[in-house]
């Protein structure tokens, strides 16, 4: 369980060399609403989003945090301070395993950003939320998805299904265990 700090929960901030992860807080929406409008950014996760739906979906990031002490990380750009997307733990009632997901803004593709910080997450769910799997539930069409998790060392471990209103929406499973993680973490 995450620690607690005079009653209440103690944000945990993950750094990389390039990101600093962090929970979703208020001033991270402009950049939340952007990226979640952008039809090829968005593809794979749902698609485009007017504005107001954008600030539901922001919420239940927030809200994930609050109820269940994690959720995925607002993925924060150290050169610029500038959010670039979201990516960690998720698993919301009906979800097929407890997943390390990601998504992030179309103007940081292709800088390494999803292995970087999905690498940290994936360190954190082990160590401090105690998970002994990880998943990602990647689109079949996703190729630069399910080359991220190659990079991560997960397995394409077959089709899944995601709870409703998505069930119709196509994925595999990818995943590994704590101890093929730890056993490959070294290389990353």
């Amino acid at each position: 369980m995450p620690q607690t700090l005079l009653g209440t929960m103690a944000e945990p901030v993950l750094e990389t060399a390039r990101l600093v992860l962090r929970p979703t807080r208020a001033e991270d929406f402009e950049g939340w609403a952007a990226w979640r409008s952008d039809p090829e950014a968005t593809r794979f996760v749902g698609g485009p989003q007017a504005r107001s739906q954008a600030w539901r979906d922001f919420l239940t990031m927030a809200g994930a945090w609050s109820m269940q002490g994690f959720g995925m990380f607002s993925v924060i750009e150290k050169a610029t301070g500038r959010w670039v997307g979201r990516l960690g733990p998720w698993m919301p009632e009906g979800w097929p395993g407890p997943e390390i997901g990601w998504g992030l803004s179309r103007d940081s593709w292709g800088k390494g950003y999803a292995t970087e910080g999905a690498a940290a997450a994936i360190d954190w769910a082990f160590d401090v939320l105690g998970w002994t799997e990880v998943i990602h539930s990647i689109d079949p069409d996703n190729a630069p998805s399910q080359a991220v998790a190659r990079r991560l060392g997960s397995d394409l471990r077959g089709p899944g299904r995601l709870p409703a209103p998505f069930e119709a929406a196509p994925i595999e499973i990818w995943g590994q265990t704590r101890e093929q993680w730890r056993a490959r973490r070294a290389s990353l």
